[in-house]
């Protein structure tokens, strides 16, 4: 919900900012940084940023031969790191097409509680992600040397970690759909881009197929207790085009 919240609010940032825009146009003519940086046909740039990475799991009740029924959550998030390219297409004076394939790399830290003795592990998953965001860009107008926009898309994302024979073990690919805004800032020589995203996987991404642990059925119950585990991000990332 409070991804929604922060949407509606840039929607109506960005309407306001529009509004002003329109009834400052004498101002834009003046004291312009690149001004026709957002005419070209096409560009390229990069971004670095940080992210956080989140399981959601959705249990099924299973209770072991010897009683145990595991609960799983996230209870922190830790900080990754991100870079990417970027190849941005202009389709109109609003929209445009762009493509930022680059490497995220995370961990995310699990608890699994057993509801009937307290009993309690930990897991640690890291993951480095090859990412492929494909995002259609919605600006405002431009006001002065800044330009707020909105961002929706789809971000497919391959692991290429290392899996180990752990309580969890996690498919390689996933498929993300992601809303995100951020704002233009012309600045003499380049754009500064801050731009904040949310990334809802849409995918099953738990691997329930564990012939690795058919000798060990502790661990292997651990999977049983899932019906499917999805992935959450968020990202906050800096553009320079």
């Amino acid at each position: 919900m409070k991804a929604f919240r922060w949407i509606l609010l840039l929607l109506v940032s960005a309407v306001a900012l529009d509004a002003a825009a329109q009834g400052s146009r004498h101002f834009n003519d003046k004291l312009l940084n690149r001004p026709y940086a957002d005419q070209r046909r096409w560009h390229l740039g990069f971004s670095v940023g940080t992210h956080t990475q989140n399981l959601i799991f959705t249990h099924n009740g299973y209770v072991s031969p010897d009683g145990q029924e595991w609960q799983f959550e996230q209870p922190s998030y830790s900080p990754g790191f991100c870079v990417t390219g970027l190849v941005d297409f202009r389709l109109s004076n609003y929209f445009n097409l762009r493509l930022s394939p680059g490497l995220y790399f995370g961990n995310r830290n699990i608890e699994m509680l057993d509801a009937t003795t307290g009993a309690s592990e930990r897991q640690n998953i890291k993951s480095t992600f090859v990412v492929m965001p494909i995002d259609i860009k919605y600006s405002a107008m431009r006001l002065r040397n800044l330009r707020p926009y909105m961002t929706a898309g789809l971000m497919p994302a391959f692991d290429v970690s290392k899996k180990s024979h752990d309580f969890l073990q996690l498919k390689s690919t996933d498929l993300y759909l992601t809303v995100g805004f951020g704002c233009d800032f012309y600045l003499p020589f380049f754009k500064l881009i801050p731009e904040i995203k949310f990334c809802f996987g849409l995918k099953d991404i738990l691997q329930h197929d564990r012939p690795d642990l058919d000798e060990d059925p502790y661990r292997q119950q651990f999977t049983q207790s899932l019906s499917k585990a999805t992935s959450r991000m968020i990202v906050l990332s800096f553009y320079f085009e």
